[in-house]
């Protein structure tokens, strides 16, 4: 009796002790190794955009877990592929895996300890220039001087969470490079030049616009192809 009870005794510890299923709480090291293995690994830094771009790892996306933004931010991720989360000292992030496996998120990953951790343990940090306080990025009457002159320009309104922009920007650099300089491409990130996106009443992305010398002749909301691309090139002869 006395074996039974303690064999019933080692599996209760073993399934308290285990990690969450679809969730795990790594050790800087560990969560390094993991990074390393995963080919084009989805990393989430969840602190404010000054704390990210005082110092991130490398390859990171900033979805500050205390925004609306959050949600929208991640649910660009695939969630069959691993996430690695993290912030300062592993709270927010902590956090932030719950979200996520809420979400639908299979596989998460979480560094305890945080940046705080990994600068400790000299590993590289990435830095980004940061934004001008209450800057908007571009106006209407800036956009306009912006492709003012240019004979046909195609706008490709993005932003670096969506994944159906990651999907169409190689197509649409190869297009744009076989129309032989006929075409110039601007892209346009909306997260970074929010008043313009609200004055054009950007509602979805990936959004695409044509000019001809100045005057908008075509647009196309999604993931499209090349032939829907020649077809805007017609519209705008």
């Amino acid at each position: 009796m006395r074996n039974v009870l303690y064999s019933f005794l080692v599996l209760g510890l073993l399934f308290s002790c285990g990690p969450k299923e679809g969730q795990q709480d790594l050790g800087v090291s560990e969560f390094q190794t993991a990074l390393t293995a995963e080919s084009k690994a989805q990393i989430l830094d969840v602190r404010t955009i000054d704390e990210f771009q005082n110092g991130h790892i490398e390859g990171a996306l900033n979805a500050d877990v205390s925004s609306a933004a959050f949600q929208q931010i991640a649910s660009g991720l695939d969630k069959d592929k691993t996430v690695f989360v993290y912030c300062l000292s592993g709270a927010r992030s902590a956090s932030a895996a719950g979200m996520l496996k809420e979400m639908g998120f299979k596989s998460i990953i979480n560094l305890t300890g945080g940046m705080l951790a990994w600068q400790s343990a000299n590993l590289p940090v990435a830095t980004g220039e940061a934004k001008q306080a209450g800057s908007a990025g571009l106006t209407e009457a800036t956009f306009a001087e912006k492709i003012k002159g240019k004979p046909m320009v195609i706008i490709d309104y993005n932003a670096t969470w969506c994944g159906p922009c990651k999907q169409l920007s190689p197509i649409l650099k190869e297009w744009v490079k076989a129309q032989n300089g006929k075409v110039e491409l601007i892209e346009i990130d909306v997260d970074e030049n929010q008043e313009l996106a609200k004055s054009k009443k950007i509602e979805a992305i990936p959004y695409l616009e044509m000019y001809k010398n100045g005057v908008k002749t075509w647009s196309s909301v999604g993931l499209i192809g090349k032939e829907e691309l020649d077809k805007s090139v017609g519209s705008g002869q």
